[in-house]
């Protein structure tokens, strides 16, 4: 800078450039400084920026004082260093930081940047394109310009001048700090606040005991920086925020865009570079940096490296520098940067708990971002609200899930068997207790057994825990509302839970006395937060320099083009500094003749000083305070100067000739006024290119009509330069402008000033009694009530939401329809405020799903959303956590950091160590949003604050748990063949050294707690993604192994919102007492493309159990009900599997087609070996079929083939297991119909979530078609049931399956040892364990139904030993299982021939069998007298092993078939059975006669007849009423659930009529045959609501 000289003499010294000093003068100096310091001490002037107060300046005095440097031997100087306060003194450091940029912190929903002082993260753009930004009567200002730091006035010598002849007045001292202003002005440079520059702290004589450091070897053991010397020689990145900035986010869509950009540690990849560190000579320190090497090489470091390595986790530091800057032209443009962030390596002593040392001055709230401190203080005194001590909000466990769930069918009452472990019992208490019961009575149960008098027993002071789980059942709910408790139902498993006491309990999560007093710091526990887009500096000095360069360049240019002669100096050293050796030169080598600094450090020092001058002198000149006036008192318009962009990436500059900007003013996402463009212009070069507008953009809208939530929201267009060979996608020729960023910026911050007015809300008007109100006509009412039953704002016409504004006070008997009142509203201006308030504030209370909707994009008021808030507050913590998603999602469309929604999660996570787990991995994820992860990112380091440090040192160990997992998945699945094994033992050991130094709880469930791998049982599934499986100890030794999968290289999140559906609708059907069986599973996203899945125990996928019976195993019909009779031998047991199918199923067809779940393969649909059925890896769904090339492969409305069909039935033929499966599906679609607004608002709260297949309207409107809310239950049913027809009928899924078996097909030979060798034998068998097979034959064979026509063949076996023979029932389909096995193991040679399959005509006959019977005694006889490795082999001795249905084959001579299998008698001539299920309803002069179901029904020859249903109604002599059905063919049991319509019939005269149904078969060579009729009378109907029920086929008179 240039010199400041005052007319009394007074001579302000700055940091100049010093010259060459020799040795013998630097000794004399160095004598004569140290004479100095045996003087008394006197005041000097200030040569560093800033200086710690007296207090701290004398206390460093003191300690030094007495200690003599010469004598200071290496061993009293490292017991000196072992003083930890040592290194945390002197950390402070007196220098100013490294300028590395400004920094904005705005935001607003929609991805944008922000304006400083929103504490939002900063986008793509930052906005300090608007020069000014005013009323119109000031647009351009004339006046004092606002701060650009946030600093008090700073000192003004009376008369100084700068080169360029600017001459303003200062005083010759330093001013203390000055008032804050009052209001925010909209200029995007943060809020002025205090700051104190003082005098220096380091002396010459400190200087010198840091210089003796430098050689001390032990200094360097200890982990500590050989490069102390804080008056020149810090190494270290500062930061002067005392919350720093968070990396750039770069939206996926403008990936090559940089606003204003002064930092260059930001270029973009794409230009073939990255930034740098530098370090200055007086930057705070991070205790323990890296020693006195070149800077570069700190950032250089790769971060994964540091972990693997074993050091210390890496230290985010960044570095902010925000201010206001307001030029004094309205064509001078203010410059800022983006955001930025630097990877370095953290030492040993950052471990020990040493943090950034900070500025002192930039510790006070005057410094810091004001919204940023508001929103400390409110989460100190939300932390205030929950006590330590308090055991009900700060329990230190986990609380059981507890789900309320309506018992269905008989189930009330139920009884169930519950295993207790207590201490002082050796064996566990069991008893059976009803599933109803409490929790305090299960206690009380199993204290009887220890203590005599209960009356002296506390039964408060005890807890169940669950066995396994480290979580505990709730003592004031029921036994069976516990989530654990219906589990164990669901699967049939023994309830095991242990009697423990409070005292006794685990309390590690719970908060200490120390928590409660723990100080608000947001960026205190975020070390360990990935963060997107995060850059490690590779680049070199050469183009580093350059880049610092330029960013001083537009740093003056910000500062009205002041370029100073310290800068220009500085900026000549640095660039010849670049070009020296590593080695010291004396063209730039300092006094100081002990430094360790590099030249490139050095000057880059002086460059630091130098621009810190200039911003100093920059700041005295313009601090004026401004005023303040209230919008609802002016009429000026907003209107504002666009002046330039900086920052052009340089592919720009030759793709795009021209730019313009998109200027919209924007509220709940709609423009307020008619979005203005600015002139079309291309770019310039002066420092460096920018495009230059200098444009005064008039919006002619009065500031008193603009809402709180307006935003100004700026679109950057770009016209392709058609000549341009290397423009972006220039081979498709696009020739219109392509959109290259946006920034949104709102136009009151958090305080509401906004430019030079301050916001008023309007007073509210007063509401209408609802009783006072006129009656409105009938059809307006209901017209008014369809529209507020409406489940959705969707295909609401503007006539339609101009009646319900108009009708508002009236839709308050609707409470549920405040949603679509308020989105009807015509405008949200200034003056609407105050009626759409009053409304708000008089409408009864929404329910919590209901509220939800409030929270949406559309409604950005801040007051709706508070009020949505406080409806939300009285829902559950387990309620809270199906939601958690979406609300975490909606502090997207918050205008402001402190808001209502924030802290209502962060109270609700103080009191729940599950929603605090849940919340912390939704915000981690959260953090990778290019847009908002700055505003998460704070949330985050709020709830990290308040959690607790055992809360926090969990998470932590589930952090670096993950870290290693996902490093293991990548390199596994990038390894390829035989390697893969070997990196993943590999990789497995070092995981295994994580869980030797402590257990840790899984993301998955903070209730799962492992204590180390089962190495053994881990593995690699075989798929695109190569997941690991892995097998983890249970901590706790009363429970079970826990098996998940880790998948990294694909986006869990869609994963997550689909199984987040599918388990909301189940808890809709428990509580409606619908148990569906649902198998649900948790899966969770621990980061970018990478997370963690439950895996379901005793499950394999369709395929597998398909390919047993072949490639075409999926066009057969018996896999699955075979499989399930595998695992299921007994009777009963296959009955309750199979039931368990049909419901399970039930439930996933319903799920799959609402959600429109596709890539419906069968290795993504798995059976469990109990009958539930489940979907996995939803990567597709809302309808977004997999493609094969142009084939859809997604064809039906959702996966029922025939094999699921085939165990629905319980066999071929059509049952009325069927016709329960219909209406457990449509029973189902209704109940989830009934919520339609539920689905529709939480999918809509996703829409910005970044899923690729949840972008907008277009994929809520598959949803909404999907329920179809506004049909009727019925026409919901007949609709359900032409899917159901549509899906067993589809020949695509089945053929689809078969492609994937394909696809998938591998030589594996037999399976593993775990698995099976043959489908209906549970186990291997082996010749030891079997004795030796002497002779087998096959002996008869036997005609079966079970419940199709089938022959069985009774194999007779003799086996040495043993002197009666053993009989077996094999079927054919089983003896070739055999042989095709046999085959894989074996040559052909050696095997005999099998018997052809093929045969023409009927196969399951007579004359067949006694065919087969033949060949295969041959087969048999043949096969034993082979090869002794064939007729031995395990294969042989598993198939001849006796399995549960070879125990019926006594009196084998005989056909046996029980009634329940044998085929229903032919009726004789007259005879009638059967039943029809009927449903009848009334409604605006319709009479809807629904045919639901047949069952039972008979006909004349024994064969399956050919049904349809034909109604009339009687009398009828003309036959005009006739109805009839569609035919369903050649069933006993069919499902019609199809409408017969009787229109234009009043009640009065239905009840003089009589309904005559009559069930027919259609016969095509002759007359149709009559099967039975009913005749209901309808005056036995109440026609006022609907009617189903069964009706007895009699044979009634035909008509």
């Amino acid at each position: 800078m240039a010199q400041i000289s005052s007319g009394n003499g007074f001579k302000l010294d700055v940091a100049q450039p010093k010259g060459v000093v020799g040795k013998e003068e630097a000794l004399r100096m160095e004598a004569e400084a140290l004479a100095k310091l045996q003087m008394e001490k006197r005041q000097t002037l200030p040569k560093d920026l800033i200086v710690f107060p007296e207090a701290k300046m004398q206390a460093e005095k003191d300690k030094f004082r007495d200690i003599d440097v010469d004598k200071l031997t290496n061993q009293e100087l490292e017991k000196l260093l072992l003083d930890d306060s040592f290194g945390a003194n002197s950390s402070k450091a007196s220098r100013p930081s490294l300028l590395l940029g400004f920094n904005l912190s705005a935001s607003y929903p929609g991805g944008h940047a922000t304006c400083s002082p929103s504490p939002f993260h900063s986008g793509q753009w930052t906005p300090s394109m608007l020069s000014t930004l005013s009323s119109s009567g000031v647009s351009t200002p004339t006046h004092q310009q606002a701060p650009m730091f946030p600093s008090a006035p700073f000192p003004n010598p009376e008369n100084f001048s700068f080169h360029n002849g600017f001459s303003p007045a200062m005083p010759p001292y330093i001013g203390l700090p000055g008032p804050q202003t009052s209001f925010m002005a909209f200029t995007p440079i943060q809020q002025p606040g205090a700051m104190v520059f003082q005098q220096p702290t380091v002396t010459l004589e400190m200087a010198k005991l840091f210089d003796k450091i430098h050689s001390t070897s032990e200094y360097l053991k200890n982990g500590r920086s050989a490069s102390t010397d804080l008056d020149s020689s810090s190494t270290s990145i500062a930061s002067l925020a005392p919350n720093p900035p968070q990396p750039a986010m770069e939206s996926p869509a403008f990936s090559r865009f940089e606003w204003l950009d002064l930092d260059p540690l930001n270029k973009r990849k794409a230009e073939g570079e990255e930034g740098s560190s530098l370090a200055s000579r007086g930057t705070v320190m991070v205790v323990g940096g890296p020693a006195g090497g070149d800077p570069w090489d700190a950032v250089l470091l790769d971060e994964t490296e540091g972990v693997a390595g074993g050091s210390s986790p890496p230290v985010e530091v960044t570095g902010k520098l925000a201010g206001r800057s307001q030029p004094r032209r309205s064509s001078t443009g203010a410059a800022v940067t983006r955001n930025h962030s630097l990877t370095i390596p953290a030492s040993s002593s950052q471990q020990n708990g040493k943090a950034l040392a900070k500025y002192t001055a930039l510790e006070e709230k005057e410094a810091q971002n004001l919204e940023v401190v508001a929103f400390c203080e409110d989460v100190a005194i939300l932390r205030s609200k929950f006590a330590h001590d308090d055991l009900h909000t700060n329990p230190g466990y986990v609380l059981s899930a507890v789900i309320p769930q309506r018992d269905g069918g008989g189930d009330n009452g139920c009884s169930v068997k519950v295993s207790i472990e207590i201490s002082e019992s050796q064996e566990p208490v069991t008893f059976t207790c009803d599933v109803s019961s409490p929790v305090e009575l299960l206690i009380m149960q199993a204290l009887c057994w220890v203590h005599d008098d209960l009356n002296q027993v506390d039964i408060g002071s005890y807890v169940l825990k669950v066995c396994g789980q480290e979580e505990v059942l709730q003592n004031k709910h029921s036994l069976g509302s516990h989530e654990y408790v219906q589990n164990c139902r669901k699967w049939e498993a023994e309830i095991k839970l242990q009697l423990l006491s409070q005292s006794t309990m685990r309390r590690d999560l719970a908060r200490t006395a120390e928590d409660d007093t723990a100080q608000v710091d947001l960026e205190r526990h975020l070390g360990q937060v990935e963060r997107p887009f995060k850059e490690n500096v590779t680049s070199t000095q050469y183009k580093t320099v350059d880049r610092v360069v330029q960013t001083v360049k537009n740093l003056c240019c910000a500062l009205d083009e002041v370029e100073t002669q310290a800068i220009t100096e500085a900026v000549r050293r640095v660039k010849r500094s670049v070009n020296l050796p590593r080695t010291r030169s004396p063209e730039v080598e300092i006094d100081n003749k002990n430094s360790h600094l590099s030249p490139v450090e050095e000057c880059m020092g002086f460059l630091t000083d130098a621009v810190y001058d200039l911003a100093k002198l920059y700041l005295r000149s313009f601090c004026p305070g401004r005023g303040s006036m209230e919008a609802s008192g002016t009429t000026d318009h907003l209107q504002f100067t666009l002046f330039a962009m900086h920052g052009i990436p340089a592919v720009w500059v030759s793709s795009y000739e021209k730019y313009y900007l998109m200027c919209a003013l924007t509220h709940n996402g709609r423009n307020l006024f008619k979005p203005i463009q600015s002139k079309k212009v291309g770019t310039y070069k002066s420092f460096f290119y920018h495009i230059k507008w200098d444009e005064m953009i008039n919006f002619p809208m009065a500031v008193a009509l603009l809402p709180l939530e307006s935003m100004l929201t700026l679109s950057l267009f770009g016209i392709l330069n058609q000549n341009a060979s290397g423009s972006p996608d220039s081979n498709k020729q696009r020739k219109g402008p392509e959109v290259l960023g946006k920034v949104s910026l709102p136009l009151f911050d958090f305080r509401r000033p906004a430019v030079d007015v301050l916001y008023v809300g309007p007073q509210e008007s007063p509401c209408p009694d609802p009783n006072t109100l006129e009656e409105l006509d009938p059809d307006l009412r209901r017209r008014v009530e369809k529209l507020c039953s409406r489940a959705s704002t969707f295909g609401l016409t503007r006539a339609d939401r101009q009646l319900l504004w108009d009708q508002r006070h009236h839709c308050r008997a609707h409470t549920h329809s405040l949603p679509k009142v308020l989105a009807s509203a015509p405008s949200w201006d200034w003056g609407s405020m105050a009626e759409i308030h009053a409304l708000l504030h008089n409408w009864p209370s929404l329910q919590p799903v209901c509220a939800l909707e409030l929270l949406d994009s559309k409604f950005a008021d801040t007051e709706v959303r508070s009020v949505a808030v406080s409806w939300i507050e009285s829902s559950s913590d387990d309620e809270l956590a199906d939601y958690l998603p979406q609300l975490v999602q909606a502090l997207k469309f918050e205008c402001h950091l402190k808001n209502a929604l924030v802290i209502f999660l962060l109270s609700r996570a103080q009191g729940n160590v599950n929603i605090t787990l849940y919340l912390y991995w939704l915000l981690r994820d959260a953090v990778q949003d290019p847009a908002f992860g700055r505003r998460y990112d704070q949330v985050l380091g709020a709830l990290l604050c308040l959690c607790g440090a055992g809360l926090r040192a969990e998470l932590d160990k589930q952090t670096r748990l993950v870290t290693l997992l996902g490093a293991l998945a990548e390199k596994v699945r990038q390894a390829g063949g035989y390697a893969r094994q070997v990196v993943l033992q590999e990789g497995l050991e070092r995981v295994q050294s994580f869980f030797q130094r402590n257990s840790c709880r899984l993301p998955l469930s903070p209730s799962l707690e492992a204590k180390q791998l089962n190495i053994k049982s881990c593995s690699f599934f075989n798929s695109n993604a190569v997941p690991l499986k892995l097998a983890l100890v249970n901590a706790d030794p009363l429970g079970e192994e826990i098996n998940v999968m880790f998948k990294v290289g694909e986006d869990l999140r869609q994963d997550m919102l689909a199984l987040q559906m599918i388990r909301i609708m189940d808890r809709i059907w428990l509580q409606e007492g619908l148990d569906l069986r649902i198998v649900n599973f948790k899966c969770i996203s621990t980061g970018k493309d990478k997370g963690m899945v439950e895996l379901v125990p005793s499950s394999d996928t369709l395929r597998k159990i398909q390919v047993e019976y072949g490639v075409t195993g999926s066009f057969k019909d018996k896999p699955l009900a075979e499989w399930l009779r595998k695992y299921n031998p007994a009777e009963d047991e296959y009955e309750k599997a199979s039931e368990n199918f049909i419901y399970s199923c039930a439930g996933c067809c319903v799920a799959t087609y609402v959600l429109g779940i596709c890539d419906r393969h069968n290795d993504n649909i798995m059976l469990r070996s109990t009958g539930h059925m489940f979907h996995i890896d939803f990567g597709k769904f809302l309808g977004h079929a997999q493609m094969f090339g142009s084939f859809k492969r997604d064809r039906a409305p959702f996966v029922l083939t025939s094999d699921m069909a085939y165990v629905i039935n319980g066999g071929e033929r059509p049952t009325s297991r069927f016709q329960l499966f219909v209406d457990l599906c449509s029973q189902a679609y209704n109940l989830i119909r009934k919520h339609s607004g539920l689905f529709l608002n939480l999918l809509s709260l996703m829409t910005l979530s970044g899923l690729p297949e949840l972008t907008g309207a277009q994929d809520l409107k598959y949803v909404y078609d999907a329920l179809q809310p506004q049909t009727t239950d019925a026409e919901a049913t007949i609709f359900f049931t032409r899917l159901i027809e549509t899906s067993l009928g589809s020949v695509a899924t089945k053929f689809n399956f078969f492609i994937h078996n394909l696809a998938q097909m591998r030589f594996s030979g037999l399976p593993s040892n775990d698995e099976p060798i043959l489908s209906f034998s549970p186990k291997t068998y082996t010749l030891k364990q079997e004795g030796r097979i002497r002779d087998a034959s096959i002996f008869s064979f036997q005609k079966r139904y079970n419940p199709d026509k089938h022959y069985t063949y009774v194999v007779r076996l003799l086996r040495e030993g043993q002197s009666e023979a053993q009989f077996l029932l094999r079927t054919f389909d089983e003896f070739q299982e055999l042989h095709n096995k046999l085959c894989i193991l074996f040559p052909l040679w050696k095997l005999p021939g099998f018997p052809n399959r093929m045969v023409l005509g009927r196969t399951h006959i007579k004359d067949v069998a006694a065919k087969r019977k033949i060949e295969l005694n041959s087969y048999v006889h043949n096969l034993l007298r082979s090869s002794t490795e064939v007729t031995q082999c395990d294969l042989i001795y598993t198939f001849f092993h006796p399995i549960a249905r070879d125990d019926k084959t006594e009196g084998f001579e005989a056909i046996v078939i029980s009634p329940a299998e044998a085929p229903p008698l032919s009726p004789t001539s007259g005879r009638v059975e059967g039943e029809v299920k009927l449903s009848v309803s009334y409604r605006n002069s319709t009479l809807f006669i629904m045919v639901m179901h047949i069952r039972d029904l008979v006909s004349e020859e024994g064969t399956d007849p050919n049904p349809y249903v034909k109604t009339y109604l009687l009398p009828d002599p003309h036959k005009t009423s006739k109805c009839k059905t569609k035919i369903s063919r050649k069933t006993r049991n069919p499902t019609f659930n199809e409408m017969l319509v009787y229109s234009g019939y009043s009640k009065e005269t239905l009840g003089l009529r009589e309904l005559q149904l009559s069930m027919l078969s259609a016969e095509s060579l002759r007359e149709n045959c009559y099967l039975g009729g009913v005749t209901l009378k309808l005056k036995d109907f109440d026609l006022s609501k609907e009617t189903v029920n069964w009706y007895k086929l009699t044979a009634v008179p035909y008509f």
